[in-house]
């Protein structure tokens, strides 16, 4: 039991930090400038030597962008409280009973990764600035690729985990 539990506990702070860092860093897509520059841009910046707002970033041109804020942070707050409210089961819920309620935190935390991730690449054309278009995707973007199975598996894992003695 307390293998598994270690095995979970690590998957669930696993995925925390993979969500942190993708939604944080400034590497969602990854472009080349007339100059010979790198251009890497993330879901709020793009930086080349200096690091400007997404253009048209707050207008309704890139509501795509904002959906794909939301649902990334949103991820991020609904796995930290995920990891919360497991602690917290842990030591409350009754011998036998499953942790059902950390398992529906963290499914909804997996959908949130899901539904920005997929809205991003669906929307890659739909960049506003040119010399973007020609680019391909940043490591930030895998990270949130890569964060949405462990976030499920791990929301899986706590509807099949019972608390035992």
């Amino acid at each position: 039991m307390l293998v598994i539990l270690t095995f979970i506990l690590l998957f669930h702070v696993i995925s925390v930090i993979l969500l942190f860092i993708s939604t944080i860093n400034n590497a969602w897509w990854v472009a080349s400038a007339p100059g010979g520059n790198v251009i890497y841009t993330d879901l709020w910046y793009s930086c080349n030597v200096t690091c400007l707002p997404v253009k048209n970033g707050a207008s309704t041109d890139a509501v795509y962008l904002q959906a794909v804020q939301a649902t990334m942070i949103l991820s991020t707050i609904l796995c930290c409280v995920g990891f919360f409210v497991f602690i917290l089961q842990l030591f409350k819920l009754k011998q036998g009973e499953r942790f059902v309620f950390t398992a529906i935190i963290q499914l909804m935390a997996g959908l949130c990764v899901m539904i920005g991730a997929s809205i991003y690449t669906a929307q890659r054309e739909s960049f506003t600035e040119e010399s973007l278009r020609k680019g391909g995707y940043g490591s930030s973007y895998v990270l949130a690729w890569i964060s949405f199975p462990m976030t499920v598996f791990s929301g899986l894992m706590y509807l099949v985990l019972r608390k035992r003695k």
